[in-house]
């Protein structure tokens, strides 16, 4: 799982989210591991920074979403917001949340290259979003992930309301958010939120190799296909038909996709390039 290297960036303001760029795959690695890796707000900006990079380089084609230590992200960590300079008022909360929480995870919905998360341990709360918001999300066996929100007697944020129903249903979405218990890997592999759970010394290699995958594909065709998925559940059939003819019109006008094409009538293996 990089975390170091030539491609590493080790400016020590950059210490807590660590970056490195290998093979065409962005490794975006937390690392709080003292406090579980809970996100702070310096944390949340570089991370949404390196999510809008990774859309516009053309270098990057695949990014990978990990952590060091015992935990994930154990949520949000407010002592590094900035300071209330005045009382609170109505209004403050709403703004806060949206300019906060929901820009983290529309940053995964929206990137143009395919996100994994790579949940080495704890995910909780808005941890746990940032997880499920990945298009593909691998699990160590010991990891566990809890909708906290209502341990604290509050109402999740971070787009949960809107994630976990598209994942698992309503139903077990309210029995997540309703009750707060820990799920381990095991059962949230089972509900369909993990693709794949495996022990904790292997999930480095299987992230390496899906994002491999995926770093030699058709990066075009993969972010249109990722668009087409993340808004099926938003609009009527009518409109999901015209965004999936919109999308392999443009599609078409790539080089890869007239390599994939070449490839299969000259019975050989394609070589994507990302364009």
């Amino acid at each position: 799982m990089p975390v170091s290297g030539e491609a590493a960036e080790a400016a020590p303001r950059d210490a807590t989210v660590l970056h490195a760029l290998d093979g065409g795959v962005s490794w975006i690695t937390l690392n709080r591991p003292e406090a579980m890796n809970a996100v702070t707000w310096d944390q949340r900006e570089r991370i949404i920074a390196l999510l809008t990079d990774a859309s516009a380089d053309p270098a990057v084609r695949a990014v990978v979403l990990t952590a060091t230590g015992r935990g994930f992200c154990a949520g949000a960590d407010l002592r590094g917001a900035p300071a209330q300079t005045r009382e609170r008022v109505p209004g403050d909360v709403s703004r806060t949340i949206r300019l906060g929480a929901q820009r983290l995870i529309a940053a995964v919905l929206d990137c143009e290259k395919p996100v994994i998360a790579a949940v080495n341990g704890t995910a909780a709360g808005i941890g746990a979003h940032l997880a499920f918001a990945c298009d593909l999300v691998l699990a160590a066996d010991t990891a566990t992930f809890i909708e906290v929100f209502v341990r604290r007697g509050l109402v999740p944020d971070g787009g949960g309301a809107y994630l976990l129903p598209r994942l698992v249903g309503p139903q077990r979405a309210k029995e997540l958010m309703f009750f707060g218990d820990a799920l381990s890997a095991a059962d949230a592999e089972r509900m369909g939120l993990v693709n794949r759970t495996v022990p904790d010394g292997e999930l480095a290699a299987l992230a390496a190799a899906w994002a491999g995958r995926l770093a030699a594909g058709p990066t075009r065709a993969v972010a249109l296909t990722k668009q087409l998925v993340n808004a099926s559940l938003d609009g009527d059939r009518a409109a999901a038909f015209a965004a999936e003819a919109a999308a392999q019109e443009i599609n078409m006008t790539t080089r890869d996709a007239a390599e994939g094409v070449a490839a299969f009538v000259e019975r050989r293996t394609p070589e994507y390039r990302g364009h």
